[in-house]
């Protein structure tokens, strides 16, 4: 595609990190359980901050967090997470930290009770299979869904921390459980 010729949705702007993500990541069906885990930990994390603000942060995350390795960060200790109080790379609140932590024990949970997580969250969609949404480039952004909101209701239930609805659908949107690209983006699949 010629550059001139790109239409993006409107929410990823001009900056290089949002655009690489927008056009590489986002809307883009993952079924690893890894990456799964990483988006929980980074949509975890983002609660009440700025998407870019935990992309720029993205690559410290995957350092202090085991490489998203789940069964690592189910294992950390009250000693990890006091050094990681005082990694500047990362957002420093003790509750997302510890949450990250406790969620990965949950996570864990999950994969044993349906065989992965990426089984878990397809339970709860159409068919077993994503949502492609017809919205038009500079339409209303959706942030929560009747799915968005059973799949958190169940996490919470499970005692998943830091994972309500909206975050919840911007997980689904990151790993293409959804699929929000505008109709007119050159990035729609």
């Amino acid at each position: 595609m010629e550059e001139n010729k790109i239409t993006r949705c409107s929410w990823c702007g001009n900056d290089p990190l949002y655009i690489k993500y927008h056009d590489e990541e986002w809307g883009k069906e993952v079924h690893d359980d890894k990456i799964l885990f990483e988006f929980l930990v980074l949509e975890s994390a983002q609660a009440g901050l700025s998407w870019l603000t935990i992309l720029r942060k993205r690559e410290n995350y995957r350092k202090a967090f085991a490489n998203f390795d789940a069964e690592k960060v189910a294992a950390f200790t009250e000693a990890v997470v006091e050094r990681l109080m005082q990694n500047t790379g990362i957002i420093r609140n003790r509750l997302k930290i510890q949450a990250a932590i406790s969620n990965a024990i949950l996570f864990l949970q999950v994969q044993k009770q349906y065989g992965s997580f990426d089984s878990y969250l397809y339970s709860f969609m159409p068919e077993g299979k994503p949502i492609i949404t017809q919205k038009e480039l500079y339409s209303e952004p959706i942030i929560t869904t009747e799915i968005s909101d059973a799949i958190s209701k169940d996490l919470k239930k499970r005692g998943f921390k830091f994972f309500g609805s909206t975050i919840c659908y911007a997980h689904m949107q990151a790993t293409g459980m959804v699929n929000d690209h505008a109709v007119n983006c050159s990035f729609r699949f």
